[in-house]
């Protein structure tokens, strides 16, 4: 007896304490938790039962689930209230210590006592306490959803194995269950192509311009370089589609490359330690020729790269007399910082495989960012190991199938300077259609490169001012211009592959500016040499700015989509660097041509070959933008008439030979 009333007193206890809340204890002690109608629908048939726990901490029996239990004594509404009278009991029958009263006359709750056991641990980690409409409940702390709503038994049951999964489990599988829905849902976006930013004259495309744009962003979405490139070509053309809509077909065909290749080049360095890279090669189109185009090595190669940049050798190659197709590739391998050894062991390893891809009559590469004639020797070498073959055509001793500087191997001791040279010249036949010179004129040069150092020191003797060198730390300002002392020094840095910087020991008054490059400077020309994407929307203000109203590309799609917007938007003119690259492609071409000797050819006869190259682009341009509406008072006329008369020229051969 003294046990019940023992248990009686402890449950009084704890409702003054804790009534309508649930605690979360240490080991050994009780939790107690309040369930209403709302939670429990047998709750509303069961019968009202007293029950005292006591020290022992008694559970209540399973088939009492249906009783309502409530203490025998207590306080209501603050009124003490008299114990209610005993039932008489039966001969020799135990009094149990409960009080059972009819259900009509008290207020439906249901209170449970459970000792806390230690495998309860793990189901209430996730647990908090807060008032929800006035009753205090127990929430999980991620769903924020309580008792029954969030799981079926809170407590679990020994009696039956679905009712002891623990609410860390049932947790766990819903948030199984939200993951699966998520990748499901990602699964139907990735169908969608993403949103790639383009120019304001791109999303002004017709609808069939706008289709084939489309047809490429689905099916190589995040070829970023790739798709920047195709834009502007895509907006060149949209006369012509609309106007000859037989080119629709032949544009989609000419978008996908002919061939890809993606290898793995492993190499050692003069640790013995081993390295991977990957290699890259995109044979574009050969429907006017033998693919050409360079090759590149430099952290930032990839795919996407490589076929930006061999679409752009297919339109360059087509544009002009001589027919060849467009490729190009490279590696993600970086050449700075390499020893001979090492970059003649990665140059024999790419070339390993590289060969199996080249032929007279398929693909021969050219220089490029990080490939100069250290490099294209050590191809070559490997090249002429493995294949066996010297010759690219009768008659002319030639580099294989490669293109590059040395007399003995490409027949051309004018090979380097063919490209900087030929800008030069198509800046100075730009400016004299506007009946200006380049005498006297401020010029801004991003990089040091080959082509660079060449566009330089063929401004000199054009009376030229230029200003600005860089690289990949700064760029070098000297505001007295560069002069032929300048530039030799300049070139002895370069070539002793030392840092711009040394340029202020023989000229403290220049200047070099670290982290930057070189467009807010004031000038009249600029010539970017450097890299893709070298001019942002930024930039392309600070041009503006510094009143320079000619952009010469020198590298290939050196502006942003952004920056492309500003410029046409503010009148400037920009020369692309399809027709820009007239110079290089031409002398590339006389290098095929067995009849032609460039091994007596003098530097007038050189310079001649270029300047009528550059002429016959640009007139070639002009005409193309003219026959499709597109005045040659027109900024863009440069751009969307070298765009279409590569286009025509590629489309013509394409049909001729039918669809493969």
């Amino acid at each position: 007896m003294n046990s019940a009333m023992d248990e009686i007193n402890l449950l009084r206890q704890a409702q003054r304490q804790h009534q309508h809340h649930l605690m979360v204890r240490g080991m050994g002690e009780e939790i107690d938790l309040e369930i209403g109608p709302g939670d429990d629908p047998s709750f509303s048939g069961a019968d009202l039962v007293a029950v005292a726990s006591g020290h022992h901490d008694t559970v209540v029996p399973a088939d009492e689930h249906k009783s309502l239990l409530i203490p025998c004594s207590g306080a209501v509404d603050g009124h003490a209230q008299p114990p209610a009278p005993q039932p008489q009991l039966a001969h020799g029958e135990e009094h149990d210590g409960m009080l059972r009263l009819p259900s009509a006359h008290t207020k439906k709750k249901k209170k449970v006592v459970k000792k806390w056991r230690e495998e309860w641990a793990d189901t209430y980690k996730w647990a908090y306490v807060a008032v929800h409409d006035n009753t205090t409940r127990i929430f999980c702390s991620v769903c924020k959803e309580y008792g029954r709503k969030h799981r079926r038994n809170p407590y679990g049951n020994e009696g039956s194995r679905n009712m002891q999964m623990s609410a860390l489990e049932e947790h766990n599988n819903s948030l199984l269950h939200k993951e699966a829905l998520r990748l499901q849902m990602a699964s139907t976006e990735k169908l969608q192509p993403p949103e790639i930013e383009r120019p304001v004259y791109v999303k002004a495309l017709s609808k069939t311009a706008a289709s084939i744009l489309e047809s490429v962003l689905r099916r190589d979405p995040h070829e970023a370089e790739f798709i920047q490139s195709i834009q502007e070509v895509v907006h060149s053309l949209e006369p012509v589609l609309v106007k000859n809509t037989q080119y629709v077909q032949i544009l989609e065909r000419l978008l996908e490359p002919e061939r890809c290749f993606i290898f793995r080049v492993p190499w050692i360095d003069d640790r013995g330690e081993a390295h991977v890279n990957r290699g890259f090669r995109v044979q574009f189109s050969q429907a006017l020729g033998p693919c050409r185009g360079g090759l590149r090595f430099h952290p930032s190669m990839s795919l996407s790269a490589a076929k930006f940049l061999a679409f752009e050798h297919t339109l360059k190659n087509a544009l002009s007399l001589h027919k060849l197709g467009g490729a190009a590739g490279g590696s993600d391998f970086d050449p700075k910082g390499k020893s001979d050894n090492e970059i003649m062991r990665f140059c024999q390893s790419f070339m390993d495989e590289l060969y199996r891809y080249l032929g007279p009559d398929q693909d021969f590469p050219a220089e490029d960012i990080g490939v100069g004639p250290r490099e294209m020797g050590y191809l070559f070498g490997q090249y002429r190991r493995l294949s066996g073959h010297f010759q690219i055509s009768t008659g002319m001793l030639m580099q294989g199938n490669f293109t590059g500087p040395k007399i003995f191997w490409s027949g051309s001791s004018f090979r380097t300077e063919a490209t900087g040279y030929g800008l030069v010249f198509f800046a100075r036949l730009l400016l004299a259609e506007m009946n200006k010179e380049l005498k006297g004129l401020r010029c801004v040069i991003s990089g040091s490169g080959k082509i660079a150092m060449h566009v330089l020191e063929k401004l000199l003797p054009c009376g030229a001012i230029p200003v600005t060198v860089s690289d990949s730390k700064g760029y070098l300002l000297d505001e007295d211009g560069f002069d032929y002392m300048k530039y030799s020094l300049l070139r002895d840095i370069k070539a002793q592959q030392k840092s711009l910087k040394e340029y202020l020991k023989s000229y403290p008054h220049a200047k070099y500016i670290d982290d930057a490059k070189p467009w807010s400077e004031q000038c009249d020309v600029a010539f970017p040499c450097a890299s893709h994407n070298e001019i942002d929307q930024g930039e392309a203000v600070a041009i503006i700015k510094s009143g320079c109203r000619v952009l010469i590309e020198c590298s290939n799609m050196p502006c942003t989509v952004q920056a492309v917007d500003i410029l046409r938007k503010a009148k400037v003119l920009v020369a692309p660097a399809k027709a820009t690259a007239a110079g290089g492609v031409a002398l590339g071409e006389l290098e095929l041509n067995p009849e032609f000797n460039l091994m007596q050819l003098s530097v007038e006869d050189f310079e001649n070959k270029i300047q009528d190259a550059i002429k016959q682009t640009y007139e070639r341009s002009i005409k193309a933008a003219q026959d499709y509406g597109i005045m040659k008072e027109n900024p863009e006329s440069l751009v969307h008439g070298a765009n279409i008369c590569a286009f025509l020229n590629i489309s013509q051969a394409m049909t001729d030979q039918g669809c493969v």
